[in-house]
């Protein structure tokens, strides 16, 4: 166990490490300038044409707005809370600064994503829409680069029970057990029990649950936050000031911090960003190919927002409370260190505040991820695996609260990486048709 510990170990080191963060921002940038600033420009429109009923003669399973939702049910989790933690505390204040760039180039991938899996998206046996990085390799790049669809499904398949359900059903545990003492099995069952009665309904039941939850927590989170940042209005401007002017000089030894470079702040800025907005991975496309649209650029606007709302609204509100707050330097981590600040700022309240942004943002990023996970299987395997795929799923829920998840934790980092090297791939390669669908698009035609 150790050796393979050892060996996930090394293998997540370099997949995470410099190649693959500019990998992922690269494609980002090239996909920014490729598409001439067209998210940048157009995510006044996209935020219209989010607020409008879809016509009730396009072909989907559901809405642009609640594919939207499902997107973000899988995206708004621990990396919002915990993760902002994190890289606040690898690479200093300035590491927001970075997750802040990467977001905004992540609004392209996450924009070319979309528009390549509604392009590209096939109906399955059961009359579901079906797309994702898997389909638009498949159906794009032709029969020799099958290949590379199917181990995208693989990886996806693999990494779905890691981050998406285990290694989440864990955090609620964990968070339950030290607010209110909750058993871990106790927390392992309800969630199994709840989570079965929402994904037995497929991908209609999974988004109608998303488009209701989602919204209300992350208002009450925002909102939450917002109480501290307005009561500490005089600490805002010196706050943001810390991000920025240490994103390009690092931060010195402070209290128990112990020092970041600049390149600690860009790497732990990027790699956090990614992981909080998944923008790159593949992950967010699955569901936006089964909304209700017959334009496949005007849902790849309403996919784009996703990165907005996720890393420039929510990590941001997180990442304020902690930089305000001074507790950053205190030697705290993780979802620790967001509690710590959010008591500190709002005493009685603020670890509330996180504990249920915690538990409801995992449970939602479990559902999320259990219609990734069965879309990934169902291309390997057929629609066949979908009922075996969801009990197996739920039956990894309490195993996930009760366990120790150092190998599973590894695994699905590992395997999240994975998921990128096809689907980055595949956007290059596809992006000539990506530029010419965006042309035709704004001309008209």
């Amino acid at each position: 166990m150790t050796l393979l510990e050892n060996i996930l170990n090394q293998a997540s080191s370099w997949l995470w490490g410099p190649v693959m963060l500019v990998c992922l921002l690269g494609v980002g940038v090239f996909l920014t300038l490729g598409l001439r600033l067209f998210p940048w420009r157009k995510t006044p429109q996209a935020l219209i044409s989010l607020c409008q009923a879809p016509e009730a003669t396009r072909q989907g399973n559901i809405t642009p707005f609640q594919a939207l939702m499902t997107a973000l049910s899988a995206t708004i989790g621990t990396g919002n809370i915990a993760g902002v933690a994190t890289a606040i505390v690898m690479g200093g204040p300035g590491a927001v600064f970075w997750m802040w760039v990467t977001a905004l180039f992540g609004m392209a991938t996450k924009y070319a994503e979309a528009v390549l899996a509604v392009k590209y998206r096939e109906v399955d046996e059961l009359g579901n829409f079906v797309g994702g990085p898997m389909y638009y390799i498949k159906n794009g790049l032709g029969k020799r680069w099958h290949s590379l669809g199917l181990l995208f499904a693989l990886f996806g398949t693999l990494a779905s029970f890691g981050i998406g359900n285990m290694v989440q059903a864990n955090s609620v545990a964990d968070a339950l057990d030290l607010m209110f003492q909750i058993p871990d099995w106790l927390t392992g069952s309800v969630l199994m029990i709840i989570t079965a009665a929402v994904i037995f309904g497929g991908i209609k039941r999974i988004a109608e649950v998303a488009a209701k939850l989602v919204p209300f927590m992350a208002v009450a989170y925002i909102s939450g936050a917002m109480i501290i940042i307005v009561s500490h209005f005089e600490q805002v401007l010196p706050a943001i000031s810390l991000i920025v002017s240490n994103a390009f000089t690092g931060t010195a030894v402070t209290g128990g911090f112990a020092g970041a470079t600049v390149w600690a702040a860009i790497r732990f800025g990027v790699a956090r960003g990614i992981f909080s907005n998944e923008a790159g991975l593949g992950s967010a496309p699955i569901a936006h190919a089964a909304a209700k649209t017959d334009n496949p650029v005007q849902q790849g606007m309403v996919a784009m927002l996703g990165t907005c709302i996720d890393t420039l609204l929510v990590c941001t509100m997180t990442a304020l409370v902690i930089v305000m707050s001074g507790v950053w330097e205190g030697g705290e981590n993780g979802a620790a260190l967001s509690t710590l600040a959010f008591n500190t700022s709002l005493p009685g309240w603020g670890g509330y505040i996180v504990t249920f942004g915690l538990v409801v943002f995992a449970f939602t990023t479990i559902l999320g991820w259990s219609y990734y996970g069965e879309r990934c299987a169902e291309f390997l395997f057929g629609v066949k695996i979908i009922l075996p795929y969801r009990l197996l799923w739920i039956v990894a829920i309490p195993v996930g609260a009760m366990g120790k998840l150092g190998l599973i934790w590894l695994l699905a980092d590992v395997m999240n990486a994975m998921m990128a090297i096809p689907n980055l791939i595949a956007l290059v390669l596809l992006s000539p048709i990506l530029f010419s669908l965006t042309r035709k698009y704004i001309h008209g035609d």
